[in-house]
């Protein structure tokens, strides 16, 4: 029987995650039309919570004994998680979702840029090279000054900012705060922030269509949580990470077969584009990491 590498594990997981995670954008998107974003949030909210509540307390993660600063990058991540669910969300419910994933591949250059800016972490020539070859592929999909540009591509870019501050905020975090809590912190968050705002509006009845689109945007949301979490402790960053971009082949079929969707050429090129130089990052990011790890071994060594 063949055995399956850790590497390959984690590769598997990463992908269904990021199939779940384009599942449920696709659920979200089908109820654009007959609830208000902010009680689709609150709603597939609350089951989200009890979901990664549940899966913390399994795991024994369930635990909130944290530093001050840890706890101070956990309520900025979340923050950030909001700001960019409603962003991104309200992008979605206007564009077609391969475009809206498009751009959101851009999330692992601008962390990268962002963390050399504001966390000191080196970057060298070739990184910083794809960086700029990255942006110029989205600044292909988004097309500004074009009629193809609209406010909510400027919606999307402000999500992957609000997205890079939640991963800046995850890096800068110890190592023994648990990846489900960060989420579950999270998920209640964006619950809290949609039921105020709900609050303040009028409560749409929830018909069994729409019911049925949160039930399943909730379901795989949790499961995208997991795998994610799964994937990234299975297999080395390196050879998983780059996995994340199966969303992007995922969100042009669901694109295509739910809502008639086909991205123009255009933008498929600027996509490949944000992929490649995404994946030469993130090779170039582990190249380095394992280089600077060497360097600390070897006085040890001698």
């Amino acid at each position: 029987m063949m055995q399956i590498s850790d590497n390959m594990r984690g590769a598997a997981f990463m992908t269904a995650s990021m199939i779940a995670f384009t599942f449920n954008d696709t659920f979200l998107k089908g109820v654009a039309l007959d609830v208000p974003l902010a009680q689709t949030l609150f709603v597939r909210g609350i089951g989200t919570v009890i979901g990664l509540a549940g899966i913390a307390y399994y795991l024994g993660q369930l635990r909130f004994n944290f530093s001050r600063k840890n706890w101070v990058l956990i309520l900025v991540r979340a923050g950030a998680e909001v700001a960019a669910a409603y962003l991104f969300l309200t992008a979605l419910f206007h564009m077609p979702l391969a475009n809206v994933s498009a751009i959101m591949q851009a999330m692992p250059l601008s962390v990268a840029l962002a963390g050399a800016v504001f966390l000191r972490e080196p970057l060298g020539w070739k990184r910083l090279l794809a960086i700029g070859v990255g942006f110029l592929g989205v600044l292909s999909i988004v097309r500004p000054g074009t009629e193809g540009f609209n406010i909510y591509s400027a919606f999307v870019l402000a999500a992957v900012a609000c997205v890079t501050v939640r991963d800046l905020a995850v890096r800068r975090m110890s190592r023994d705060v648990p990846s489900t809590l960060v989420a579950l912190v999270a998920a209640a968050a964006v619950a809290l922030s949609g039921g105020v705002i709900t609050a303040t509006q009028s409560w749409v009845p929830i018909d069994q269509a729409a019911g049925l689109n949160i039930a399943g945007a909730t379901l795989f949301v949790v499961m995208g949580y997991v795998f994610s979490v799964v994937a990234m402790r299975t297999g080395e960053i390196g050879f998983v990470a780059p996995f994340r971009y199966a969303s992007l082949i995922a969100s042009l079929i669901m694109g295509y077969l739910v809502f008639g969707e086909w991205p123009r050429n255009i933008t498929l090129l600027g996509a490949g584009i944000v992929v490649a130089t995404g994946v030469f990052t993130i090779y170039r990011e582990q190249v380095v990491a394992r280089r600077l790890k060497r360097q600390a071994l070897s006085p040890h060594a001698r």
